[in-house]
C-alpha cells in the first residue's frame, strides 16, 4: 500500500496509524524483563517505565492496580521484574505503551544465578586476572572519588584520608549509586576521571545495602569500563560481606570506604615513625661499621711492621748482612778447597810427568817419527835416533845395535 502513495495522493495520518497499530497488534503477548523506574499510580492504573539495565532503552508500561498489587512483594523503583505484557498503540495520540498482564519480581536466587553466569563469562575473558591489576601509587597527588550525593561513604573517605595525609587532594564526582541511572552515571564519572591527567587513582565508594541496591556495581557495562581504565581503580562497595563484581575487576578491593582511605593514602604519622626507625637503624648500622673498621685499624697499627717500621728494616738489613757473610764464607771455603785440589793435582801431575823422570838422570830414545824405542832389536844398524834429555836432545845414528846387552852408538 505504501508503494502507491505519492505527493499527489498521500494517505491520511489515521490510516497510517491504523496500519502501525495493526502491525504492533500482531506481536501478541510477550514476557519481558527490565528495571522499574518512574513508578506512579493514578486512580486504578499504575504507570511505570521499564528500563533495560544494560542499554539505554526504555518503554512505558501501564498496569491495572489489581495486577500491580497481586505481585508479592510489590515492586518499587529500581526493582528487577519480569512482565507479561501486550503491546498497545493508541491511534488517536499516536503513542505506544505496554499493558502489563502479570508482574513477577526477579528473586534473589535468580539474580545470584545471573551474576554467577556473568562472573564466569568475564573471568573467562581474563578481566579478573591478577596479572592485569596495577599497584597503587605510594602518595597520589589527586584522588578521584565516585560516590553518592552527600553520602556517608564520601565523608568516610574524605575525612579518613585527610586525617592520614592532610595535603591530599580530591576530585569528587557525585552520582546515583542505586536505581536505574546508577550504571550510566557511575560509568560516565569513571571515564571523566580516567581522562583527567591529574588523577592518580580512582575510588568507587558506596555504603552497604541489599543485593538489589548493589546490582549496579555488578553491571557488565560498568565492569568493562573499569577493566578499560588506565588509572588504578579501588572498589569500596558495601561492607566486608558484600562482594559485587566490581571488587573482582578493580585493581584493589577495600572492605569499606574507610578501608579504601587507608589503602589509597599513607598515614603521615606512620611514615614519620618509619623514617625515624630507618634513620635510627641506619645510624646503628653506620656506627657498627665504624666501630669494626676502627678496631681493624687499631689491630693493624699495633702490628710490629707498623708500630716500629724502622725495626723491620733493621731486621731485614741484618738478615741481608748475615746472608752476605754466609755467602762470603761459603765462597772462601770453596776457593780454599779448590786450591788444595789444584796443589794435589799438580803434585800428581809432576810425579807422573816424564820431565820428572828425566830430571832423575833418565833419557828417552825416539825414532825420528817421535815413536819411543823400547827394544834394541827394533833398531836397524845406521838408523837415526833422537835422545831426549832433561833440557835438550841429541841426534845419533846406530852403528852396531847389540842384542846381548852390549850396545854401541
Amino acid at each position: 500500500m505504501t508503494s502507491k502513495t505519492t505527493p499527489e495522493s498521500p494517505l491520511p495520518i489515521r490510516t497510517v496509524l491504523q496500519m502501525v497499530g495493526g502491525w504492533i497488534g500482531r506481536l501478541g503477548t510477550v514476557w519481558v524483563e527490565g528495571q522499574i523506574t518512574d513508578l506512579s499510580a493514578r486512580g486504578g492504573t499504575v504507570f511505570l517505565t521499564l528500563r533495560d539495565p544494560v542499554a539505554n532503552v526504555s518503554a512505558r508500561v501501564t498496569a491495572p492496580r489489581g495486577v500491580y498489587e497481586a505481585s508479592v512483594p510489590r515492586p518499587t523503583d529500581g526493582a528487577r521484574v519480569v512482565l507479561h505484557v501486550k503491546p498497545d498503540f493508541w491511534v488517536n495520540k499516536g503513542s505506544f505503551a505496554f499493558t502489563a498482564l502479570e508482574i513477577r519480581p526477579v528473586g534473589v536466587g535468580e539474580l545470584l544465578a545471573r551474576l554467577e553466569r556473568l562472573r564466569q563469562l568475564l573471568a573467562a575473558e581474563g578481566l579478573f586476572n591478577t596479572d592485569r591489576k596495577r599497584r597503587l601509587p605510594f602518595l597520589p597527588a589527586t584522588v578521584g572519588l565516585i560516590c553518592g550525593r552527600d553520602s556517608a561513604a564520601e565523608r568516610d573517605v574524605l575525612e579518613n584520608s585527610r586525617r592520614r595525609w592532610p595535603a591530599v587532594r580530591f576530585k569528587v564526582e557525585e552520582v546515583a549509586v542505586q536505581g536505574p541511572y546508577a550504571v550510566g552515571e557511575v560509568t560516565e564519572a569513571l571515564r571523566k576521571l580516567d581522562a583527567d591527567a591529574e588523577v592518580d587513582v580512582i575510588v568507587v565508594a558506596r555504603g552497604g545495602g541489599s543485593l538489589e541496591d548493589l546490582l549496579p556495581f555488578s553491571d557488565e557495562t560498568l565492569i568493562r569500563a573499569v577493566a578499560g581504565c588506565r588509572t588504578p581503580v579501588v572498589s569500596a562497595i558495601g561492607h566486608e560481606q558484600d562482594s559485587p563484581l566490581l571488587d573482582l575487576v578493580a585493581d584493589v578491593r577495600a572492605s569499606t570506604p574507610t578501608d579504601a582511605a587507608k589503602k589509597v593514602v599513607p598515614d603521615v604519622g606512620e611514615q614519620l615513625s618509619l623514617v625515624r626507625q630507618l634513620r635510627d637503624r641506619g645510624r646503628r648500622v653506620l656506627n657498627g661499621w665504624l666501630d669494626r673498621e676502627m678496631s681493624w685499624l687499631t689491630s693493624v697499627r699495633s702490628r710490629p711492621s707498623l708500630a716500629d717500621p724502622v725495626r723491620e728494616l733493621e731486621r731485614r738489613a741484618e738478615q741481608a748482612e748475615a746472608l752476605r757473610d754466609r755467602a762470603r764464607r761459603s765462597l772462601s771455603g770453596s776457593l780454599d778447597r779448590a786450591a788444595d785440589d789444584l796443589v794435589h793435582l799438580r803434585a800428581r801431575l809432576v810425579a807422573l810427568s816424564p820431565a820428572a823422570t828425566l830430571e832423575r838422570g833418565y833419557a828417552i830414545v825416539q825414532h825420528p817419527s817421535g815413536e819411543v824405542v823400547h827394544l834394541a832389536k827394533d833398531i836397524a844398524p845406521g838408523a837415526p835416533l833422537t835422545i831426549r834429555l832433561t833440557d835438550d836432545r841429541l841426534s845419533v845414528r846406530v852403528e852396531d845395535p847389540g842384542h846381548d846387552g852390549n850396545q854401541g852408538a
